[in-house]
């Protein structure tokens, strides 16, 4: 998921939700931060630890100021009565779309669907929604060749619920009339799974004459583990990150000085240009405005109570 602000950790995020963060000067070699060269970020959010939790990383681009999005991704849905609260204590547009299912908006142009219910001891994402042009094609992708198992199955709506175990996240795949259109917004997916089974992947992907994006290859972080990783495209063009789980266990950590750094990187254009100060709903709190409107909201209203665990990694 790609932001166009730079995110301000002390004011936008709940300190529990930053996982990391992580600055690099250069673009990355398997194209993590799009097709872009300079210098960018990731900042890991979620509701808990990596190893048992759906997470999310939020991208950017020092320099780019927005993003195309297409009709590829669909919307994240969770659980949460308190992100409903969240949100109508705060006015943010809601527009109820089921019974007690909410649909919202990120600044940035992200949907998320909010069911007015918790889900105790779990973690409160439930499925993440890709648009397929073809839903037999792609469930021979995902299923047959990469293993997911389908957990529900609607012709008549042209929809799949899919995953690696009962207790994750799920991905979810909805047909749409029409092509995939990705835009610019080159998001993609990413799964754990042994270190030794990424050349057999590679291998199976070749065989099939699937799409390979990246061939096994070593990402580097500095300070941290190195992962090695496989990038693949579906019959949709959704890229598909396959990292190996012993170094990713390793690079995952929660990082207690996460939101430090966020706010380290947020601060630094403040410092070169201090015209970008204002003040902060009249108190002596100051930040860019333009940094933080993307992490601001969405993470007020999806700030969740504690930091719930259960569900099993791949």
């Amino acid at each position: 998921m790609f932001i166009e602000p730079r995110p301000c950790g002390a004011y936008c995020l709940p300190e529990k939700t930053v996982l990391r963060h992580e600055e690099f000067e250069e673009g990355c070699k398997a194209a993590c931060n799009g097709p872009y060269d300079g210098k960018w970020s990731k900042t890991m959010v979620g509701f808990g630890p990596e190893d048992d939790h759906f997470v999310a990383e939020l991208t950017y681009n020092y320099g780019i100021g927005d993003y195309k999005l297409g009709n590829d991704f669909m919307g994240i849905t969770l659980a949460s009565s308190q992100a409903v609260s969240n949100a109508r204590k705060l006015e943010w547009p809601l527009t109820e779309v089921a019974e007690g299912v909410f649909e919202t908006e990120a600044p940035g142009g992200y949907k998320f669907y909010l069911q007015n219910r918790s889900l105790p001891q779990s973690d409160p994402v439930l499925k993440v929604t890709l648009a397929v042009s073809d839903l037999q094609k792609s469930l021979n992708y995902w299923c047959n060749l990469l293993g997911m198992k389908i957990y529900e199955k609607d012709e008549e709506k042209q929809r799949a619920l899919l995953g690696y175990a009962d207790n994750q996240c799920k991905l979810e795949l909805q047909g749409i009339k029409g092509a995939v259109d990705h835009a610019a917004a080159f998001g993609r997916i990413a799964f754990s799974c042994p270190q030794k089974e990424l050349p057999d992947l590679e291998d199976l992907m070749k065989r099939e004459n699937q799409k390979i994006l990246t061939p096994l290859v070593s990402l580097d972080t500095p300070g941290k583990a190195t992962v090695q990783v496989v990038i693949l495209a579906d019959p949709d063009r959704h890229e598909i990150c396959f990292v190996g789980d012993e170094a990713f266990r390793e690079l995952s950590k929660m990082d207690p000085e996460g939101g430090k750094l966020l706010d380290d990187a947020a601060l630094e254009p403040l410092l070169l240009d201090p015209s970008l100060f204002c003040s902060l709903h009249g108190d002596a709190s100051i930040r860019p405005p333009q940094l933080c409107s993307s992490f601001d909201h969405l993470f007020s209203i999806l700030q969740h109570q504690s930091l719930l665990s259960s569900n099993g990694s791949r």
